[in-house]
């Protein structure tokens, strides 16, 4: 099984890429805002696979890249088909990636709480590792 998974690992891992490529050249819509593809999580049986992705702006631009990506389907999976020569080309579902969301909004928390208490752990200070760095 572990060979399995590795091997998964790594069609996932092509997958991204492919379609990241393909997304930022080939995607000619105008709809498709700045899109990163995030990740892929293709089942094992390489039928279907979630493409996971992240697009810079307002809630709008986000829906309207999703919508985009979705009409785009058959190019992307043919894409993805003509680089990777899968035994099966697996159907493209694309969601958004809520993890960047959910990880600005904890950073942006923590900012606000380091203020509240006067701490700043961004400044530099005098932290391991730090002394000896003149010599």
């Amino acid at each position: 099984m572990p060979d399995r998974t590795m091997r998964l690992r790594r069609v996932n891992e092509a997958l991204r890429e492919v379609l990241s490529g393909a997304i930022a050249r080939g995607v000619k819509d105008p709809r498709v805002g700045f899109v990163t593809v995030t990740a892929v999580d293709a089942t094992p049986d390489l039928r279907q696979a979630k493409v996971f992705i992240s697009v810079l702006g307002k809630t709008a631009a986000k829906e309207a890249s999703l919508v985009a990506l979705r009409s785009a389907h058959g190019y992307l999976q043919a894409v993805v088909n003509e680089e990777l020569h899968l035994k099966r080309t697996p159907a493209l579902e694309f969601v958004y990636d809520e993890s960047i969301d959910r990880g600005m909004r904890i950073g942006a928390l923590l900012k606000d709480q380091e203020q509240a208490m006067g701490i700043d752990l961004d400044s530099p200070g005098d932290s391991e590792g730090t002394q000896g760095d003149d010599e």
